[in-house]
């Protein structure tokens, strides 16, 4: 606001000035005194335009930049919501295989267990070699079934150090399988 002040008591001097030193104002005499008042106006107007565009300026500046930190602030927030997310569903999988993996193991359990009661019951009966056999094919089929989840679950570990050292980026990487070169056939020499 005091910019336009300054600039608007220089006119008016100027123009008080101007009149006082005018010698007559009669017939031409105003025009003398209109064309230099004219000119103090047009420069004024000038000057007061370069002041109003360098504050517009400024301030579209100051809201670019205002716009620019919100910008960034809510792409921010979306991919701290987005990781947040990403962590919730992979903890809701994880305890949903859990369960999943602790019913198939008491179902499998429980299968395995009436397999080996037949197998005894077999052997109470006199059914030796059936009862024999029933019992080593349980017993060889649930090794290989805690086997199986053994590994399962070292790899399910393996996966989930990966995961927290890659903090942030949570695909998985598959290794890259390479195709082999196809074997060219070559000419004999002649």
């Amino acid at each position: 606001m005091f910019k336009y002040f300054f600039g608007i008591v220089a006119v008016q001097i100027a123009t008080v000035a101007l009149v006082l030193l005018a010698p007559e104002l009669e017939g031409i005499g105003w025009l003398r005194l209109l064309i230099p008042l004219l000119v103090v106006g047009f420069f004024t107007a000038f000057w007061f335009n370069s002041i109003a565009s360098h504050k517009s300026k400024d301030e579209v500046f100051e809201a670019k930049a205002q716009h620019a930190r919100e910008r960034e602030k809510i792409q921010l927030n979306a991919e701290r919501a987005k990781t947040k997310l990403v962590q919730k569903t992979q903890q809701q999988i994880a305890k949903e295989a859990k369960i999943t993996h602790s019913k198939a193991n008491f179902k499998v359990g429980a299968a395995f267990a009436g397999t080996i009661g037949a197998g005894a019951l077999m052997l109470l009966t006199e059914l030796l070699t059936m009862g024999l056999l029933t019992i080593s094919t349980a017993g060889g089929a649930l090794g290989g079934y805690v086997m199986r989840a053994r590994k399962e679950t070292k790899l399910l570990k393996q996966i989930n150090q990966n995961n927290d050292n890659q903090a942030g980026n949570n695909i998985l990487k598959k290794p890259v399988k390479t195709i082999p070169k196809p074997k060219v056939k070559s000419t004999p020499k002649k």
